[in-house]
């Protein structure tokens, strides 16, 4: 399945991306439909419901001083808290083998020629590894535009098949050298040359692929970490990655020979993305073997997640952010979290 999003409909607010079979779908928000008459009685338990929603999932990896994942901590262990103030957890459990919704986002720019193959390689072997029978994933290519190669699929091979068929596009023709985006393409080249929408596809695999989906999500991203001509801020693609609660980790592959030049700096806002969403930053150069041991990394830490739950003790719904923080107790204990939240604001 490949699929074209386009920059005119970022700047309508994404109602052309939905998929065709989200909009098959009955609306989650939508009342059941009756035609027996309501009563008080009867109305109280929807009211009852609503208050229940406000619940915080929190979900964080802990690893020890020597760097090695705690996998067997209980609800006593660990803290959380949100905007300073202690919360009380409802519930607390390892998520070793919870269902898992991966965005595998794949950079495509001219920048990535000498590096491709081998992202495609690592890339399926990681999908084959890390896919279990309730899990689903997506395939993602980013340059001058926003292809969904792969819709949500439990199909390791679907993935794989995708996956292969991946291309540099640089707008100037596949493979063409120099500036990543140079030359025509759906995006106006005014300025510096532009084309690789790195901060477009996270804010897009958020919103259209992330967001509906429930229980633990991660996009991976294979990348420099340059991005060139997105329509939205990093800050905006970090605040939908939050909101859709998944955690993102970039593995910085880069052919720095090919920023000998122009100069190279995708490595700071990386480490930002990661930070804030509780994913992580992983630098592998152009190196086969570093890239595949970055792989199962993520599939180690994916598998040694622990969820928590709480119902804040701030009560408004006013679609503020608000910091978390997790401390676990033990010598030298790091927790990996994302930095926050945003509130949900009541429907009318």
């Amino acid at each position: 399945m490949r699929s074209r999003w386009g920059i005119a409909a970022l700047l309508l607010g994404l109602p052309v991306l939905i998929p065709a079979w989200a909009q098959l779908a009955p609306s989650p928000d939508a009342p059941p439909v009756s035609t027996a008459p309501a009563s008080a009685h009867e109305e109280q338990p929807v009211a009852t419901l609503k208050m229940n929603v406000n619940l915080v999932d929190v979900i964080f990896t802990v690893k020890d001083k020597a760097g090695s994942l705690v996998p067997h901590l209980n609800k006593e262990d660990c803290t959380v808290s949100e905007d300073n103030v202690t919360q009380t957890l409802k519930s607390f459990m390892a998520e070793t083998n919870q269902p898992l919704t991966l965005g595998l986002l794949l950079d495509t720019s001219g920048s990535q020629q000498r590096v491709l193959s081998l992202e495609k390689d690592a890339g399926s072997q990681f999908l084959e590894r890390v896919l279990k029978p309730k899990d689903e994933a997506f395939l993602l290519s980013f340059d001058v535009n926003v292809d969904l190669l792969q819709d949500l699929t439990n199909s390791s091979r679907m993935l794989a098949r995708a996956m292969s068929k991946a291309e540099i596009n640089t707008a100037g023709g596949n493979g063409a050298k120099g500036i990543p985006g140079a030359g025509g393409g759906t995006v106006p080249t005014i300025g510096r040359p532009k084309g690789t929408l790195l901060y477009d596809a996270v804010y897009l695999a958020a919103t259209q692929l992330m967001n509906q989906e429930t229980g633990r999500k991660a996009m991976v991203l294979l990348t420099d970490g340059q991005d060139e001509g997105s329509h939205v801020k990093i800050n905006e693609a970090i605040a939908t990655a939050q909101k859709s609660n998944a955690a993102v980790y970039v593995i910085l592959i880069a052919d720095r020979e090919f920023y000998r030049e122009i100069g190279y700096s995708g490595s700071s806002a990386m480490k930002k993305m990661t930070e804030e969403t509780g994913g992580r930053l992983i630098d592998v150069g152009n190196n086969g073997k570093k890239l595949e041991a970055a792989f199962q990394q993520i599939e180690d830490e994916l598998r040694t997640q622990y969820l928590a739950s709480y119902t804040p003790t701030n009560t408004r719904q006013d679609g503020v952010f608000r910091k978390l923080s997790v401390e676990c107790r033990g010598d030298g204990m790091k927790v990996q979290v994302r930095k926050g939240y945003y509130t949900t604001v009541p429907q009318n």
